[in-house]
């Protein structure tokens, strides 16, 4: 595969790092999202899972490195950041199968992925920076994927979900692209971005495990913080069946009581995100 030019290789690992680290993490949020269905999954329908959402992030990643770099040289970008995953994910293997582990077969399920991203999502047309219904679309069919591959079609639950954490990460990727710090969605079932990789997938590592019991926590209210040159933007939100559930005037005191919050944690958040002291504090955005 072709190579790019030395100023992106920082870009590269970023991307590479977030994209396996994201897809790892969602799979953890998929079975806290059906909690009765993930105690009957087997490793290779956790490595599907896992597999549906890198597919989705290099198709995102794609459109935004679209707008961010030259047309001449993003195909080859494109192209590195295929071997990047690559090499990342054969690193993960390495503690469970050692220098043994086949980089031929991961860049073949690698670029294996790639492909069908490209062949299921490319029909797409949208600007990726905005909300528009044929993004919304994209999504709401990526979230059918997720749950066709845990055996639960048509759960709306799942698919909502998985489209949250799809939607989270666009502003990460966006940040890398842009040269800034990449900020961390914290989304009700969207995922976090983890700072650790995942386990290998099944026939060559199992996807990561939740922290605690299935099903055992849900995140009804969330606050993220982003950062895009000095600007700091903080929101909120309600998970979407917490909020259909609500009748409008407890919507109206969450939404009084959660602006105040907001705004608390966003100039916390600002005081420390342009501070001295973490200037290199990359993976850090939960306000």
């Amino acid at each position: 595969m072709a190579t790019t030019n030395q100023q992106h290789q920082l870009q590269l690992r970023q991307l590479a790092e977030l994209l396996l680290a994201v897809a790892g993490e969602s799979v953890t949020v998929m079975k806290r999202n059906a909690p009765e269905r993930a105690l009957k999954l087997k490793r290779h329908d956790e490595w599907d899972i896992y597999l549906e959402f890198l597919k989705v992030m290099f198709n995102l990643t794609d459109r935004l490195s679209a707008l961010y770099l030259p047309i001449k040289t993003q195909p080859q970008f494109m192209d590195s950041l295929e071997d990047a995953v690559t090499v990342q994910l054969k690193n993960v293997l390495e503690p469970a199968f050692g220098s043994g582990a086949d980089q031929t077969e991961v860049m073949l399920t690698v670029g294996a992925a790639v492909a069908e991203s490209r062949q299921t999502y490319e029909r797409y047309r949208f600007l990726v920076t905005e909300q528009n219904p044929v993004r919304d679309e994209m999504l709401k069919d990526f979230g059918g994927r997720v749950a066709d591959s845990m055996g639960i079609a048509g759960n709306a639950q799942v698919s909502s979900a998985a489209s949250l954490c799809a939607s989270a990460v666009i502003p990460a990727i966006k940040a890398i692209l842009a040269g800034d710090p990449p900020p961390v969605a914290a989304v009700g079932a969207a995922t976090s971005v983890a700072t650790h990789l995942p386990p290998a997938p099944p026939q060559l590592t199992p996807v990561p495990e939740p922290q605690g019991p299935t099903g055992a926590e849900i995140t009804l209210v969330s606050v993220m913080s982003t950062v895009a040159g000095e600007e700091v933007e903080t929101r909120w939100g309600l998970h979407p069946r917490f909020r259909q559930d609500l009748p409008p005037e407890d919507i109206q005191r969450i939404a009084k009581l959660m602006n105040r919050v907001a705004k608390i944690l966003g100039e916390r958040y600002a005081s420390v995100a342009f501070s001295d002291e973490w200037t290199t504090w990359h993976r850090a955005g939960h306000a």
